[in-house]
């Protein structure tokens, strides 16, 4: 999967923000925190959800169950206004 073309990512000290620059149906922001913002930075290169997770728990060294609820809740968002690319 991987972010699509439309939206951009911006980066403040402790805040990440996402918005579209192109035509979409969502037309808001959407705001987060630094987790937010990594799991931003690896859909934009491509990733799958397992290894977002995977990348979360060596970096924060989170329980397991924590990364995989924080990763699982925010594709949830993304996906509800159609800002991932899906491909196998």
């Amino acid at each position: 999967m991987k972010l699509k073309k439309e939206y951009t990512v911006y980066h403040s000290e402790n805040k990440s923000i996402l918005i579209p620059v192109e035509d979409t149906e969502f037309s808001g922001i959407v705001k987060g925190n630094k987790t937010f913002g990594i799991i931003l930075d690896c859909l934009q290169k491509g990733t799958t959800e397992k290894n977002i997770v995977k990348y979360l728990k060596e970096k924060y060294r989170n329980a397991d169950i924590i990364a995989e609820n924080d990763v699982k809740k925010v594709l949830a968002e993304l996906r509800k206004i159609g800002a991932i690319d899906e491909y196998e």
